[in-house]
């Protein structure tokens, strides 16, 4: 039976599809008994009450899954799985006590130690980046938790409107989901399709589910970010090794990481960099997102996140184009063309808000 399933992934997406489409009447009816949800404030466009721990839905359909078709790895993965259990749980503490950005933090990096430090899943080359390529443990741990937090934070803030952050989760993990199943690594290939299963549950009921809608919250922001943190670290160690077939080796693979992740990554460096600018703190929340941005031009939620699908369908068609180039150019261009498009959204928003001033 698994071997069956195995030379037929596709099915494992179907098993934690339907696995997340019978838990989640459940969880939705236990957020609702226990109070554990939103309701409606000055940075939500929503009305009523909605539930908030639909990263519990997913995570469940998606480890289940998982465990069920890998439990022969179990030794090989239990760390990353101990990472995963601790930072759903930091997400879950958060949605219902709301955590201090130092004490989120805290939690992440907890969780981090489990995948760098146990699980020692790391980045410990940097492909050549300054004429640097092999690099020593320490400065590895380093650059590795920092680049897994902010993985973590950029999912985590990109996620604020209905369906972007579950249907871009799904576009990352497809596409790590297919370059794993080319270069032989099954495993890692069933742990994306699973997390794909997972998610598209989820995303049917938050932009589809009108009484029956919910939010993932912190709890599934944050295991998607770490989960597709794992799936990075292990993409660019595969490449700076050769330990792929030739035709799919990416001499680039930090830089084709970076582009295939480039709205989540460039919004948050952008909007942090805003609010330095205005002299507020990186953490405080605002409605300068790009999400919010394309709002403001008359745009509904679902046009919105159809929109940001495209361009990072786009971006990764960049990614796969430029694999083999210079690192340095392909994130230049990558974040030119992020820059020009913010700019073009900016002269919208300005020509709309001056029509409307003109029509007042």
């Amino acid at each position: 039976m698994l071997t069956f399933v195995y030379n037929h992934l596709y099915l494992v997406g179907i098993f934690s599809f339907v696995l997340g489409l019978i838990l989640m009447p459940l969880v939705i009816r236990i957020a609702k008994q226990k109070d554990l949800v939103v309701r409606p404030n000055k940075r939500m466009s929503h009305t009523g009450s909605i539930p908030n721990i639909g990263g519990i839905d997913i995570c469940v359909s998606f480890l289940l899954t998982y465990l069920v078709l890998e439990f022969n790895t179990l030794q090989q993965s239990q760390f990353l799985l101990i990472g995963v259990f601790t930072i759903v749980a930091v997400g879950l503490v958060d949605d219902i006590l709301i955590l201090s950005p130092l004490g989120k933090l805290l939690g992440e990096v907890l969780a981090a130690i489990a995948m760098i430090g146990f699980a020692d899943l790391r980045i410990t080359h940097l492909h050549g980046l300054l004429g640097i390529e092999q690099i020593s443990v320490l400065p590895s741990y380093l650059i590795s938790l920092f680049v897994l937090v902010a993985i973590i934070n950029a999912i985590n803030l990109i996620d604020g409107i209905d369906g972007l952050a579950s249907g871009l989760g799904m576009i990352y993990c497809l596409f790590f989901a297919i370059y794993f199943m080319l270069v032989g690594e099954t495993a890692w290939a069933i742990m994306a399709i699973s997390l794909i299963g997972s998610l598209a549950v989820y995303f049917i009921f938050n932009v589809f589910g009108h009484k029956q809608k919910i939010f993932m919250g912190d709890s599934g922001a944050l295991l998607l970010g770490y989960v597709l943190s794992a799936f990075v670290f292990h993409f660019c160690e595969l490449n700076a090794y050769n330990q792929v077939p030739v035709p799919f080796h990416m001499s680039a693979a930090p830089a084709v990481a970076i582009c295939v992740l480039t709205v989540p990554i460039f919004d948050t460096i952008r909007v942090s960099l805003t609010r330095i600018k205005h002299r507020k703190s990186p953490f405080r929340p605002d409605k300068n997102h790009i999400h919010h941005l394309l709002l403001r031009t008359g745009l509904n939620h679902l046009q919105t996140t159809g929109i940001l699908l495209t361009i990072s369908l786009c971006f990764i068609v960049l990614a796969l184009i430029g694999r083999n180039w210079n690192m340095w150019l392909l994130v230049g261009l990558d974040f030119t063309i992020a820059t020009v498009l913010t700019v073009i959204l900016w002269r919208i928003i300005d020509r709309k808000n001056a029509q409307n001033a003109q029509n007042a």
